[in-house]
This record gives C-alpha cells, structure tokens and sequence, in this order.
C-alpha cells in the first residue's frame, strides 16, 4: 500500500508539473503570434483600443502577468486575490523617468485591475513596455515576493517574453485612457481562434488536385469535354494559395526587418551610451595623473628648498655661536667690537626667507633658531663702541 500510495503521488506531480509546463509554453506561444499579429496589422492601420489584435494581446499579457500571482492575506488570515498591478508598481519603480506615478493619480481609473490595464497602454505608447519588464525582472527579490512557484515570470520564459515584447516599440499606438477597455470589473478573456486556423502545404494541395484529377479521369466513358472544368479551378486555386503564401512569407519578413532594426538602435543607443562614458572616465584619469604629477613636482621642489633652508640655518648658529664665545673671552676690547659687526653683518647677509615657503609652509619666523638670530642683532648681547668707551673700567681716574 505504501508503494502504491508513493506511486501515486509520483504521478500526480510529474501531471501537476506537465499541466504547468504546458500552460507558460501555451502562454508565451500565443503572446509570440499577438506580437505578430500586431505587427502585421499596425502595417495597414493605427493600432487603437477597438483593435481586435491589441484587445487580445492585452488579454494575453494580463494573463501572463496574473501568473500563478500570491494573493494578498487579510487580518484575518483570508487570503484576497490581488492584481498584477501591484507587482508592477514596486518592480519597475526604479525605470528612470516612469509612469507609475502619473497611473496612480488618474482619476477615473480606480480598481488596481484597471490601473495594470491603464499601464498596459501607457508603457505601449512610450515604446518602452519591454524596458519595464526587463526591470521588474531583473529585481528577482521582489518577483519571488509577489509569485509562486513554477509562475512565468520566474522560469526561463520570462526572457523569452521579454525579447518577445521589443518588437513593439516599433509601433505606434494610440489610445483613450478614459474609455470602457479600462474597466476592471471583469476578467481577460483570451480568443485563440486567431491563431488556430489550419494552413494548408503546398505538397497536401498538390495531392489533393492528383486525386481530383484521378476521380475526373475515371469517370464515365461519356462525359463531354465540359466535364474538364474543374482541374482548371484548381490550377486557379493552387495559384492563389501560393499568392496566399508569398504574401504570408513577404509580411513576416517584414515584421523581422521591424524588430532588428529597432533591436540594432537599442545597440547603438547603448553603444554610444558606452563610448561617452569610457571617454569621460579617460578623461578623469588623465586629469588626475597629471594633478598627481604636479603635487608631486611641487612636494620635492619644497623639500629641496627646506634643505637649503636647514643648511644654512646650521651655518647661521655656528657662526652665532663663535661670536658669543669670543665676546665672552675679550669683552674690553673695541677690536672685538667690531668683529661683533662683523659677525651681525654676516648674519644679515645670510639667505633671507624664501616666498614660497612663506607661502606654504608659513612664515619662518616662528623658528626658534630664527629667532636667536636676529635677538643678535640687538645690543643685549653684542656691545657696542659706545658702552665700551662709558663703562666704569675704561673711564680715566
């Protein structure tokens, strides 16, 4: 029993999964030939809400989007059925420059079933339907958020769905959000008959005019030169089918040219999109280096400078440091008196402050030996020829 209960189960998934299987394949198949149709028929005539063609496609798409969508749970832990027009609205709220909003604020649309069919149109007449699933697709978060298991929108057709779509940015629509295909109130309904009509092939036709013939040619020995006709009709026929079918072949040719040339200026625009900001990141990146390579000039210029500067500077309080000494040893005498001048005149004549690193580095003058270099100057400490001649030891008794 339990083999047999396990047997069971086995075969009622692999049928769940078939069932499933078979429903997105159907789905997306007749999606492909609306897209066709739509093609083809925007080729004679402006595509509006009372084209039979757009009100199936509509129906077809709102049914792919209504997917194995979760519903929404209540309070009360029901579970109320939701529209999928509420995905839409989180999913392709990043799309740059997006009609989401402006769908939200209508005034006569009210129901959330409406609002999708309201989008529906509005994304068709910006030709940008296929940007919008393709970005509500790439969110795969917020997609396993709002469906289930085995949805379209989560398996491997939704790519194909989405490159189905591209095709219509090459029609132009025209449509009347005010009118009755915005109400909400009833379900999309999909009409397959478009798409089921039996096409005869030129080798099944051929066959069937050998048989006519063979039924004419074994009929009765007395039939008159009359009785011919009928071959003749066919011949007639046999030539409008492959009328028929070079027409078929000529409009579907067409409706390919369409898609690769509005795929082609998607490339190029995304091409050119490239291009621009590889130029400007070039650009960056030699503003920079060369930014780098100045500051760095500039860097080893200063720390060269400084050098210098500290040189000269050790000089300065070597030669400041003989002459405090020899004060020290004569201080009688005029002679070293001079030699103090002479030592101040040195360093006065030493290297004066370099702009530039006044400029950057802020003035030298708060430099401690700085400053006990020009405290020499003063008469604290070197005596002049003056105090010499009035001090008390050189003065005549």
């Amino acid at each position: 029993m339990a083999s047999l209960s396990l047997g069971l189960n086995l075969s009622r998934k692999k049928t769940v999964c078939r069932s499933a299987a078979v429903e997105r394949k159907n789905l997306i198949t007749v999606c492909r030939f609306s897209v066709k149709t739509l093609i083809d028929r925007s080729c004679f005539e402006t595509i509006d809400d009372s084209s039979p063609e757009f009100i199936n496609f509509a129906s077809i798409l709102e049914q792919i989007l209504s997917h194995r969508l979760k519903g929404q749970f209540t309070w009360f832990g029901y579970e109320s059925p939701r529209s999928f027009w509420d995905y839409v609205r989180v999913a392709c709220v990043k799309v740059p420059h997006n009609c989401i909003c402006s769908i939200e604020n209508m005034e006569n649309v009210g129901s959330s079933r409406a609002k999708g069919r309201a989008w529906i149109r509005v994304a068709l007449m910006e030709k940008r339907l296929s940007e919008y699933i393709s970005t509500a697709l790439r969110d795969f978060k917020t997609t396993r958020r709002f469906y289930e298991d085995g949805a379209i929108l989560l398996g491997e057709e939704a790519n194909m769905l989405a490159g189905t779509l591209l095709g219509l940015n090459a029609i132009d629509f025209s449509f009347c959000l005010k009118g009755g295909g915005l109400d909400g109130n009833f379900p999309a309904v999909i009409d397959y008959t478009p798409y089921l009509k039996f096409t005869q092939s030129s080798d099944s036709i051929s066959s069937d005019e050998e048989e006519l013939r063979t039924l004419g040619s074994s009929g009765s020995e007395g039939s008159t030169p009359e009785n011919i006709g009928p071959p003749f009709n066919m011949d007639e026929n046999s030539w409008y089918n492959k009328c028929k079918r070079v027409e078929q072949k000529y409009r579907l040719t067409l409706e390919q040219k369409g898609y690769l040339e509005e795929l082609v200026r998607l490339r190029e625009a995304q091409l050119s999109e490239s291009v621009s900001q590889n130029k400007l990141l070039l650009q960056r990146i030699e503003d920079m280096d060369l930014a780098q390579k100045m500051e760095k000039e500039q860097l080893e210029y200063i720390i060269v400078e400084l050098q210098d500067q500290l040189k000269n500077f050790q000089s300065l309080d070597q030669i400041s440091a003989d002459v405090l000494s020899q004060s020290s040893l004569n201080p009688g005498q005029s002679q070293d008196g001079d030699g103090k001048h002479d030592g101040l005149s040195l360093l006065s004549e030493g290297k004066e402050d370099t702009p530039s690193l006044l400029g950057l580095c802020g003035s030298l003058t708060s430099v401690a030996s700085y400053k006990s270099l020009t405290s020499l100057k003063s008469s604290e400490y070197l005596a002049s020829p003056t105090t010499e001649m009035t001090s008390p030891g050189l003065t005549p008794s």
